[in-house]
């Protein structure tokens, strides 16, 4: 697809298992604010319709904090996170358990071929080394708690903070997914019962990866297709 003035030249991937609009930009040229069939350009970042539509709202009570355990591929780690991982796994250690401290001295990321990209390392049983368990039976973050401790001043990976939406790097700029699967339904109907936008509930992680700039745009187009 071809858009005005040949400013986008697009490859829509839709899965069909997923109700989302994912697609996969092959060139994609900055330009200021626009709104195309699916998809939304601001800057040099293509977000797709549903992730400004959708409405989301994290419930652990309900799934435990699954996103922590399911699925074939850890969290996905920038380059600067994997040197940063690197540095404060030290600090990490008591969080941990022992089988996640064995992982870890071998290596603190691991590259998924399939998917492209390093990120955290799994378990066998594809839980997160990263992942603690408190009474509740709550998933909770190793790397998350030592920074609510003040033990180390990174919160945690940006990618587990954006969850669930999914950032790709392309040729020029980014693509920004919804990444929609059974264990967030809970969220869904919490988000829609509580009003609360998906990327309201996201903003300190679209700001931390994109800047308050970018995150005010995001919110005004949102809110004008809301209206709509």
């Amino acid at each position: 697809m071809v858009d005005l003035g040949g400013l986008y030249l697009l490859s829509l991937c839709f899965d069909p298992k997923s109700t989302s609009h994912a697609f996969s930009p092959l060139f994609f040229k900055p330009s200021t604010n626009r709104i195309l069939a699916g998809m939304i350009a601001i800057d040099d970042v293509l977000i797709s319709d549903d992730v400004v539509e959708s409405y989301f709202a994290c419930n652990l009570h309900a799934c435990k904090g699954a996103c922590c355990w399911e699925g074939d591929w850890g969290a996905p780690l920038e380059e600067e996170e994997r040197a940063v991982l690197e540095e404060i796994r030290p600090k990490l250690s008591p969080y941990l358990s022992k089988e996640s401290n064995n992982i870890l001295d071998a290596h603190t990321s691991t590259y998924y071929a399939k998917g492209g990209f390093h990120g955290t390392p799994l378990h066998a049983d594809g839980s997160c080394v990263y992942l603690t368990r408190g009474n509740d039976g709550i998933a909770k973050c190793g790397i998350e708690q030592a920074a609510r401790n003040g033990d180390i001043d990174f919160l945690k990976p940006v990618s587990c903070q954006l969850y669930p939406i999914r950032v790709e790097k392309l040729r020029v700029g980014f693509a920004i997914n919804y990444d929609r699967w059974d264990i967030c339904k809970a969220a869904c109907a919490k988000g829609v019962s509580e009003k609360i936008g998906l990327i309201e509930f996201l903003k300190d992680g679209i700001v931390r990866r994109f800047g308050a700039v970018f995150y005010d745009k995001l919110l005004a187009v949102a809110k004008d297709l809301r209206r709509k």
